[in-house]
């Protein structure tokens, strides 16, 4: 039996974790689910979108399984997610980005993974007002942290069995910060001679990822730009609705989708759980449960390729409850 902390979220976030805790008890996996509320739902309650005892019951369990939180735009609360990020010191993001069969997208060949640094940058939120006309927002890139991420990144294309790891910086303009960011990547790199290094700025990534995916395998870099990055591989694959992530320190793991609350048809049971199971498919991996992580995974690609029972934003025309039934009817 395994404890696991399931922050169920706002918006569609309780709908969509229904869905994949009903998945995974089919599957028959054994899990002890210590459920946390966060978000705006809980400030009028508790004064806080992320109360002490969800950071708590994390620490405790070690593993955590999230669904999107609402973090309003240009106003009110600091994202939970970054907070969850910083107080657990989550230093690893990781999104793999691979095509799916039964997903029409411009590109077949997408198999990367997009590797970021989670703790700072410009996401540290230090941030200052000049006056009403002005104000600073302060790029922070340290040794520790880049070397981290970096060795990260090649610990997992050693693991995975990947190739090549690539350092995406705008170090041509950001020459103290992102220069620091490469010159940490150049010395990691000699550690794994077995793995190729190569550097490339991210407006150029960008581009060519439009172009010839394919080229790319480990992509590692700061914070926003993997903030950035990782979304526009998403598109190359479906959408955030197929998106997976996980963010991975020395203690803890939480696991979460990177798609939005989407409180417009919250409630509408139209929601698409897949990008939280597909997380859940991770964490499955990350605790040792690889047979049943594959026997979920084999089902729901099944059901997205044979495409009679979908999601609106999939294609089809299903409620959130129906293709979460479609999933457990492949399961073997």
């Amino acid at each position: 039996m395994h404890n696991i902390t399931l922050i169920n979220g706002d918006g569609i976030g309780p709908e969509i974790s229904d869905a994949v805790v009903k998945i995974l008890d089919a599957a028959g996996v054994q899990i002890n689910w210590e459920i946390q509320t966060a978000g705006e739902d809980v400030i009028e309650k508790e004064g806080d979108p992320l109360p002490n005892r969800v950071i708590e019951s994390i620490k405790k369990n070690k593993v955590a399984l999230k669904a999107p939180v609402t973090t309003p735009i240009g106003k009110g609360f600091r994202s939970v997610n970054v907070r969850l990020r910083k107080e657990l010191d989550l230093y690893a993001n990781i999104r793999p980005c691979k095509n799916i069969e039964g997903i029409k997208t411009p590109f077949n060949n997408v198999d990367l993974v997009v590797v970021r640094e989670n703790t700072e940058d410009v996401y540290a939120g230090v941030e200052e007002k000049i006056d009403d006309n002005e104000m600073h927002s302060i790029k922070i890139i340290t040794r520790k942290a880049s070397t981290r991420i970096v060795e990260y990144a090649f610990e997992y294309a050693k693991k995975y069995k990947r190739k090549t790891v690539w350092a995406v910086s705008k170090a041509n303009i950001c020459k103290l910060t992102d220069g620091l960011f490469l010159e940490c990547a150049r010395e990691v790199a000699k550690k794994y001679p077995e793995i190729e290094y190569k550097e490339i700025l991210v407006d150029a990534l960008c581009m060519q990822l439009v172009q010839n995916p394919s080229k790319f395998d480990v992509l590692v870099m700061p914070n926003l730009y993997g903030d950035i990055v990782s979304d526009l591989t998403a598109g190359l694959i479906g959408g955030l609705g197929v998106a997976q992530g996980a963010n991975i320190g020395l203690n803890c793991a939480v696991f979460e989708p990177v798609h939005g609350s989407a409180p417009d048809i919250k409630g509408k049971n139209l929601a698409n759980p897949s990008a939280l199971l597909m997380c859940a498919i991770q964490m499955l991996k990350h605790i040792n449960e690889f047979e049943k992580a594959e026997n979920i995974e084999k089902a729901l690609f099944k059901t997205i390729k044979e495409g009679r029972v979908l999601t609106k934003d999939l294609g089809g025309c299903a409620t959130t409850t129906e293709f979460r039934d479609e999933i457990i009817k492949n399961l073997k």
